[in-house]
């Protein structure tokens, strides 16, 4: 006898879900393969339907429109990005924090190298998106992919390893805008001192910065090899936060 199918929050589901899930899944394939080809102003549900074998109007069953069509496959390469961290986390030894974070932020801008139209829409403007438009199951999965460095940044603040600025050096309107970087990153500490959301937030600038620069080729024409330049950032950063540099293998 065939075993019931089950979700993986362990819900038996039907076979009429299943085909639905199923349909969902080649709808957000084909919308990501043509956002790498020709860009997030290359989908349509049109395109996407033509492919399908479908009519337009046949996937507003499936999705409610190319707004959240988009917020869909954006979710769907955060996971992708959570994952590859995740398992670059777990390929060290749980004990290693510095080895981890090293491992994790590398596999972070690895990622970026290899999907550079899915980072492009993922951190880049938003100008295709309705200014209205839902972005709650992104930035779920964002915070998702976040968690793994939110984890072990939070490990170094419990284990003291950085000096962390006391909270009345925070300017009032920084000290606001923290809290909502915070809030919207999801870090794991719910009562994080102030100052190590600060320090935080200018570390995770930096690097993301320089990743940002590297994909969107700003330094180009100065530059032919970034990685030298983010290596030099993340020992400045490691070294502010009390964490042993350690080059990559090879």
């Amino acid at each position: 006898m065939t075993k019931p199918q089950l979700d993986r929050s362990g819900v038996r589901t039907s076979r009429r879900e299943r085909v639905r899930e199923a349909t969902l899944a080649e709808i957000k394939e084909i919308a990501r393969r043509h956002l790498v080809e020709h860009g997030s102003q290359g989908v349509s549900l049109r395109a996407v339907a033509r492919e399908m074998g479908m009519t337009a109007p046949g996937l507003y069953r499936y999705v409610s429109g190319i707004d959240a069509l988009l917020v869909l496959i954006t979710a769907d390469m955060y996971d992708d990005l959570a994952d590859c961290v995740a398992a670059a986390d777990a390929s060290v030894p749980e004990h290693d924090t510095d080895q981890r974070i090293l491992t994790s932020l590398r596999a972070f801008r690895g990622w970026a190298l290899e999907h550079r139209a899915e980072f492009s829409t993922m951190f880049g403007p938003r100008s295709r998106l309705d200014p209205d438009a839902d972005i709650t199951a992104a930035l779920e999965a964002g915070r998702r992919f976040g968690a793994t460095f939110f984890t072990l940044f939070d490990r170094l603040v419990a284990e003291q390893r950085f000096e962390v600025p006391p909270e009345d050096e925070v300017p009032a309107d920084l000290a606001r805008e923290l809290r909502a970087f915070a809030d919207t990153v999801g870090v794991s500490t719910p009562h994080a001192p102030l100052g190590a959301v600060m320090v935080l937030s200018s570390c995770w600038v930096r690097l993301y910065g320089v990743v940002c620069m590297e994909i969107f080729q700003h330094l180009n024409f100065v530059m032919a090899d970034m990685e030298p330049l983010f290596e030099s950032e993340l020992r400045g950063v490691l070294e502010r936060i009390g964490v042993e540099y350690r080059p990559p293998a090879g």
